[in-house]
């Protein structure tokens, strides 16, 4: 993905080493993973349900290096994936800006993300690094900790930098879908069926089926205007997305059970991140999420 020259965003606060809990890894087998990579795509502040089953899935994997004077010392790699993710919400901003002046949607207020290590309080909650990177709409944040991208590369072999991009470009969408409404009318309809209920869980996907198509939108107007996508780029993407949905539901339990997905199958969530890619028109993805019936997403 070519970042040359791109700006870094100021809509950053850097909890790193700060939150005292200890660093997350993404452990206890391949049930670990799958609860943290479901996690990681539920968004919207889903996160009530999965936090009380996090505790036997953690590992505690090694602490940044603490200095003589203090502060907190951290790999390049890690420091690396910090000015990259800053890049991409950066990149986030000034296309959804624009996105949503020219397609009539009003004025983008930009969120904040929040790069933490091992957990951090959110107002959804509080957060751990196992549940991957996470929207929380309560106050309008995506929360980050950059150890997930390297679980993501060595436990998941999902590498590359278009697939984390990808990841980053999925919250915000749960952001935009939160500045067009979408979210809360979604999240009222769950209410009122019950959380965990097979027709939550049916909401659920249309939340995050266009939260991937959004990504997408994304994708389409920076490398329209910036050139970002090389080749190679959309199959990461497309290879992150099959890493997580039923393929990682059949390997935990053999075999897969899409009434209680909360995220689309991998095959909804690639064609939907492609549509948005190839069309960028937001307005046409909000109205099939919100009108297609559910068989139909």
């Amino acid at each position: 993905m070519n970042l040359d020259g791109r700006r870094e965003s100021t809509n950053v606060e850097d909890r790193r080493g700060m939150s005292g809990g200890m660093k997350a890894g993404l452990g206890g087998g391949i049930m670990g993973i799958v609860i943290a990579l479901l996690a990681m795509f539920m968004g919207g502040g889903n996160m009530g349900d999965v936090l009380g089953n996090l505790g036997n899935m953690i590992q505690v994997e090694e602490q940044p290096t603490m200095r003589e004077d203090g502060k907190v010392e951290f790999s390049e790699e890690e420091q690396e994936l910090a000015k990259f993710s800053k890049q991409i919400l950066g990149g986030t901003e000034d296309i959804w800006s624009q996105i949503f002046a020219q397609q009539g949607l009003g004025e983008y207020h930009n969120p904040k993300m929040v790069l933490y290590s091992g957990s951090t309080s959110t107002a959804c909650g509080q957060g751990q690094a196992a549940m991957g990177p996470f929207y929380c709409s309560g106050d309008q944040s995506l929360y980050l900790d950059l150890s997930f991208f390297m679980s993501m590369k060595q436990q998941l072999g999902a590498d590359g930098d278009f697939a984390y991009a990808y990841v980053i470009a999925h919250e915000v969408g749960h952001h935009v879908e939160q500045q067009t409404g979408v979210l809360q009318q979604i999240h009222s309809k769950m209410a009122r069926y019950g959380q965990g209920s097979a027709q939550a869980n049916k909401e659920s996907v249309r939340i995050e089926l266009l939260a991937d198509y959004l990504a997408g939108c994304w994708a389409h107007y920076d490398n329209e205007q910036f050139g970002s996508v090389e080749d190679g780029d959309l199959q990461e993407a497309i290879d992150c997305a099959l890493k997580i949905g039923d393929y990682l539901q059949k390997r935990a339990q053999g075999y897969a059970m899409p009434e209680s997905f909360t995220h689309g199958t991998s095959e909804q969530r690639m064609r939907w991140f492609k549509a948005g890619y190839q069309t960028g028109d937001v307005k046409r993805g909000i109205n099939s999420a919100m009108q297609l019936d559910y068989n139909q997403l």
